[in-house]
């Protein structure tokens, strides 16, 4: 790996940690980038799950004052959410990735969509300070399952994702919810390290120099995203999902 890559990859780190901190979507800063240096796209994929991690435990640092009070919702969910992201690791090592390829830009454009919607959408399927505990349990239980997966085959935009289906289901102001987000995307990075070390193609190098910049990044996000008020960190959320649902709509079918 030359010079050119070297800078490259720390560049594409620190944009990346403060994206996923901020509003999720930084894997494809990262995961072209390692493309560009020459490797094959499964190799880059799980190298750069794994070289993300650190910047997500970052993030968590950085938002840790919007995460309290909820110690106990996290006890309840995260078994749920190392359990998606196994599943979402053994779809990608196991079947081919052209089906999810396609389903994948739909996803990420409705997530932006919704949250970009959320009030309407709360018209519709109410509000959750009128949703019961029972219901509002078994949806937050299938969201942070759903996503999981998803975080563990592929990942990018896993952040507009769940904050776009959480904000429907949690009566909470975006800021923790965002906080939320991040312990959520650090255990799914977890799960996909201890994964992927053992299992997959991972190139050490890259990781190495990708890993402490996300680090960098993801605290200096997760600080400003704390500070933005919420309906312009909605604002951001919904322009970087739709800007990455329509950049992989475009990978997926040219």
């Amino acid at each position: 790996m030359d010079l050119a890559h070297v800078l490259l990859l720390v560049v594409a780190g620190l944009a990346a940690g403060s994206m996923n901190a901020i509003a999720g979507g930084g894997s494809l800063i990262t995961f072209p980038s390692l493309i560009a240096t020459g490797l094959p796209s499964v190799a880059a994929n799980v190298t750069n799950s794994i070289s993300v991690f650190p910047g997500y435990v970052s993030s968590v640092a950085g938002s840790r004052a919007d995460l309290s009070g909820q110690g106990g919702r996290l006890t309840r969910i995260l078994p749920t959410c190392v359990l998606g992201s196994a599943a979402g690791c053994a779809l990608l090592l196991l079947t081919p990735a052209r089906a999810f390829e396609v389903i994948v830009p739909f996803l990420v454009l409705g997530a932006a969509a919704t949250l970009a919607f959320q009030e309407r959408l709360r018209g519709l399927v109410g509000h959750p300070r009128h949703m019961s505990s029972r219901r509002a349990a078994v949806w937050l239980q299938a969201v942070v399952f759903v996503g999981a997966i998803y975080g563990g085959y592929f990942g990018a935009a896993l952040g507009v994702m769940y904050v776009a289906a959480l904000a429907l289901i949690l009566d909470e102001p975006l800021n923790r919810i965002n906080a939320l987000k991040n312990v959520l995307s650090a255990a799914v990075g977890l799960v996909t390290l201890l994964i992927f070390a053992i299992f997959a193609p991972v190139n050490w190098a890259a990781v190495l120099i990708l890993a402490p910049a996300t680090v960098v990044g993801g605290y200096a996000g997760a600080k400003l995203a704390r500070r933005l008020p919420s309906h312009v960190l909605r604002a951001v959320i919904v322009i970087f999902g739709t800007a990455i649902g329509l950049l992989l709509l475009y990978r997926a079918f040219v």
